[in-house]
């Protein structure tokens, strides 16, 4: 039997889902079939790849080594077919972007606008996740440019400074405040109950970093995984929250409150595969942002 792409796609697939079945159905052939194929393709290598002897059918270990070939040989192939269909005039393309959420309130839309205007021909695809998976998605190639923050990166990834942003305490009631006209002491924060965003963001640790530094622990009344979801519901009652300047700025009926010692700043940066294929919409959009910063006047990083 000569090998094919799909033998591989199989194979991965039940590794993925531990059964046949929900492998088939995710491949959309019968179970019968898929069987049938991944036994050929072991007769083929002259080896055993699958477990299937427990409850859950696993990979064994001639199976893992095949298996991580198999996935760099798809990546690979991927990548090549996007270089065959790369389009140097931008007349048409894709680009798959993903950001942790603080930018899809204030940075994704202007970047959204500005790219399509330009080239229309380009079709962006955005997911909004948090930073690990960003970083683990390039790597496996599920993403072509991540947003996210300085930090300690993976191996291989690609980390190049846009901006310093700026985080303040922000409620939607002046009065919660106490019409207090300079900056709230951080102290005072362990009477306040705040709206944040839930552990597995970048900037709910960021924040937890700043208040564990400063011996507070306020009540987190309310956690969301969206800014939109923590915008509203400090609008909508007398809780506090921490967003980036830029958003508070654009929001109206938010009250930015100054704290001492205030937050410390981070930079965002322009995440990528160091060893990835910069197709002409990545160069066109890696571009296009740094335009972007420049232009809104965002603070240059350190």
């Amino acid at each position: 039997m000569a090998l094919e792409l799909r033998h591989l796609r199989y194979l991965l697939a039940v590794a993925e889902h531990g059964n046949f079945t929900r492998a088939a159905e995710d491949l959309h052939i019968s179970q019968p079939t898929l069987s049938q194929q991944i036994k050929q393709l072991e007769r083929t290598l002259g080896t055993q790849l699958l477990d299937r002897t427990g409850r859950t059918v696993r990979l064994t270990d001639a199976g893992e080594a095949y298996a991580h070939h198999a996935r760099g040989a798809l990546h690979q192939l991927a990548a090549a077919e996007r270089a065959v269909h790369d389009v140097r005039d931008l007349t048409r393309g894709r680009l798959r972007l993903a950001v942790t959420p603080t930018f899809t309130a204030y940075l994704v839309g202007p970047l959204t606008a500005e790219l399509h205007g330009r080239h229309p021909g380009i079709t962006l695809t955005v997911r909004e996740t948090t930073q690990d998976r960003i970083e683990t998605g390039l790597l496996a190639d599920e993403f072509d440019l991540g947003i996210g923050f300085r930090g300690v990166h993976l191996p291989g990834i690609t980390a190049t400074a846009l901006f310093t942003e700026t985080l303040t305490l922000v409620t939607g009631d002046s009065a919660a405040i106490g019409g207090r006209s300079g900056a709230l002491p951080v102290r005072e924060l362990v009477d306040r109950q705040l709206a944040l965003l839930s552990g597995d963001f970048a900037t709910r640790g960021h924040i937890d970093a700043y208040l564990e530094g400063h011996g507070v622990s306020p009540r987190i009344a309310v956690e969301a995984n969206s800014i939109q979801a923590l915008t509203e519901v400090v609008q909508r009652t007398r809780l506090a929250t921490v967003l980036p300047d830029a958003i508070t700025h654009d929001h109206p009926r938010l009250v930015p409150v100054p704290l001492d010692p205030a937050l410390p700043t981070r930079t965002v940066t322009l995440l990528g595969r160091a060893d990835a294929y910069r197709s002409a919409a990545t160069l066109a959009f890696t571009r296009l942002t740094h335009e972007l910063v420049r232009s809104r006047g965002y603070t240059a990083p350190s």
